[in-house]
């Protein structure tokens, strides 16, 4: 099986990093069921379902989406298992091929013990496995990680040999085995449940999940509003215990003091969250949103602004201007650049999505408008680099709001801004975590 069936090395590196977070806040407060909104193609669900053994609910409001993280899931557990028989037959192999004595004395590299979770094919250990899983470490996390991007995984710390363990160490490690094992034969089949809904603060999740227990909230960059909808949902309701939430597209969000801005939908709006900023009438507007967006880091490190892009844009702004007076439409643009051979071919591409007359202007007309303005390129560079420069700032407005709206609730025990991912590899790297009492 091709492992970019799965996940790139981007969404791999989140998937991971997340996970590990969730499934601790999910230990700490004692629950076995996680409610992913906005799952998307059910990435970080099937993850945790399969590797750390919750129930996970993913909430999306696309049903294509929904069915697609259905069959994702489905080739992962065929993947898991899979990759158990072999593991199983490799190592019928190697004591076949090695002495007893020689078998005692190899000490192979794996996780540690605490950390594997063997879910997959449902089985439990048979008479022989439970002799044998003490001197063959279990290496199915990194194994099944590196089926999803082979690229980006990090060594885990070795495991102890059985030989260096105490008896009654021996014991507990074998015994938490057998208990994973066994949970897994009963919940390995439903540990993965996607749901079609769209999710406001208001929803009721106990209208979407007839078995809703105590569960925590997660959220993988939910867009726009769906992130500050995320965090009233975890304040509202009393069965959710816990909640980590990594946001994105800031020019998505809806503002309720911005004075150029469009009314919000439910009359509930994604910025300001806190009663501190609420009081100040603060706003961003969408023009400092869109430069939340940026990302400093990469372009600190000569990753740079794509340049010709923004100049196509803003030189076809100038076009729809002159000629487009009247246009009003909620089109948008889009990804037009990347398919555009050059500006004359980028414009046509523009109006035909924009659904406007292409014939008001020729192709002459069109790459005169280029010419005129590609000498000003140097001033719209030196612009966009300040744009990133106040990027972080931006972006930190919006968090510490988001932050500050979970400390100003009484009945949280914890609350905190957490970086999870390399900026690098993932800009909007910060999650929002909390903790009820």
């Amino acid at each position: 099986m091709e492992t970019d069936e799965f996940m790139n090395s981007k969404k791999s590196h989140e998937v991971q990093s997340m996970s590990e977070v969730v499934a601790c806040l999910a230990q700490h407060c004692g629950v076995k069921q996680v409610i992913d909104v906005g799952s998307g193609k059910g990435y970080l669900s099937s993850f945790l379902s399969l590797q750390y053994g919750l129930h996970v609910y993913g909430i999306d409001s696309s049903s294509s989406n929904t069915h697609g993280a259905q069959e994702r899931n489905r080739k992962l557990k065929k993947f898991s298992r899979a990759y158990q028989k072999h593991n199983k037959a490799v190592r019928a192999q190697g004591k076949a091929a090695h002495s007893p004595q020689e078998e005692s004395e190899e000490i192979k590299p794996g996780v540690e013990g605490d950390n594997d979770f063997s879910h997959g094919d449902g089985v439990g250990l048979s008479q022989e496995e439970e002799k044998e899983w003490d001197s063959e470490p279990n290496q199915e996390q990194d194994f099944f990680l590196s089926a999803l991007s082979v690229d980006v995984m990090q060594p885990s710390s070795p495991r102890v040999p059985s030989s260096q363990l105490t008896d009654e160490e021996r014991e507990r490690r074998k015994r938490e085995s057998l208990e994973r094992k066994a949970q897994n034969r009963t919940s390995a089949n439903d540990m993965f449940s996607p749901l079609t809904s769209y999710v406001t603060a208001e929803t009721e999740l106990r209208e979407l999940i007839d078995e809703l227990e105590d569960a925590v909230m997660v959220g993988l960059h939910t867009c726009g509003d769906l992130a500050p909808s995320t965090l009233r949902m975890f304040v509202a309701k009393p069965e959710l215990s816990a909640v980590c939430s990594v946001g994105c597209c800031y020019h998505l969000l809806s503002e309720e003091f911005d004075p150029a801005g469009q009314e919000c939908l439910h009359g509930v709006c994604g910025f300001p969250l806190s009663q501190y900023l609420r009081q100040g009438s603060w706003f961003c507007g969408r023009n400092a949103r869109m430069s939340a967006c940026l990302a400093l880091e990469r372009v600190s490190l000569g990753q740079g602004i794509q340049m010709e892009s923004l100049f196509y844009r803003a030189v076809l702004h100038v076009i729809l201007r002159d000629h487009y007076s009247s246009f009003k439409s909620e089109k948008r643009v889009g990804n037009v650049y990347s398919k555009a051979k050059s500006f004359v071919d980028y414009v046509h591409r523009a109006l035909l999505r924009l659904e406007l007359d292409e014939s008001k202007l020729s192709d002459r007309d069109i790459q005169d408008y280029h010419d005129t303005y590609k000498p000003r390129m140097g001033e719209m560079h030196a612009f966009n680099l300040l744009k990133v420069t106040l990027a972080p700032c931006i972006e930190g407005l919006i968090l510490l709001d988001r932050l500050c709206y979970l400390k100003e609730q009484e009945d949280l025990s914890f609350s905190a801004l957490v970086q999870l991912f390399d900026p690098l590899l993932s800009p909007r790297c910060y999650a929002v975590v909390g903790l009820k009492n």
